[in-house]
């Protein structure tokens, strides 16, 4: 597994931590790697986390209502924790950082593999999907950072997809 999904995993751990606990950002991230972060991952994928948590945290009615324009018939707080949290993260790279959005969807579905259920995984999957095709018409990536660290050349199904299609 590359650093940055790794990362992204941390994160996912510090947005449930800060749903569940209804706690501040600074006291999940401090608390976080103080008590349960990865001891042995790179600074510069703590920081990326920490980047991605504290982020999220801050921008999450932004967030959820991108999320909500999408999610016809689901209110968030319905959603399961772990979901919501992915769809949050995602949806955060989107429009805050400079990864690609594909790259960004499919870090979300293998994130959801590992933490959630196959159904959740198609529901995850459309949602950003729709995001997604609404920001490409509105908001057209200029700058994006290629993530080659993440994929090994030796295994080819973890790279991006061309094309994320909608369940």
């Amino acid at each position: 597994m590359g650093s940055r999904r790794k990362a992204r995993e941390c994160a996912l751990q510090m947005l449930f931590a800060a749903d569940i606990a209804e706690t501040p950002s600074a006291e999940v991230v401090r608390s976080y790697w103080a008590e349960l972060g990865e001891i042995d991952l790179e600074q510069s994928a703590r920081d990326f986390a920490t980047r991605l948590a504290s982020g999220t945290l801050a921008h999450l009615e932004t967030l959820d209502e991108r999320i909500r324009s999408r999610a016809e018939h689901w209110r968030i707080s319905r959603m399961a924790i772990v979901d919501r949290n992915i769809l949050r993260l995602a949806v955060y790279e989107f429009l805050y950082e400079p990864t690609p959005r594909t790259v960004a969807i499919n870090e979300a579905l293998e994130i959801a593999r590992r933490f959630s259920t196959y159904e959740a995984t198609q529901f995850i999957n459309g949602i950003l999907d729709a995001i997604k095709r609404d920001l490409d018409e509105q908001l057209p990536q200029t700058h994006v950072e290629a993530e080659e660290s993440e994929y090994s050349s030796d295994d080819e199904s973890s790279k991006p997809s061309e094309e994320i299609e909608s369940p």
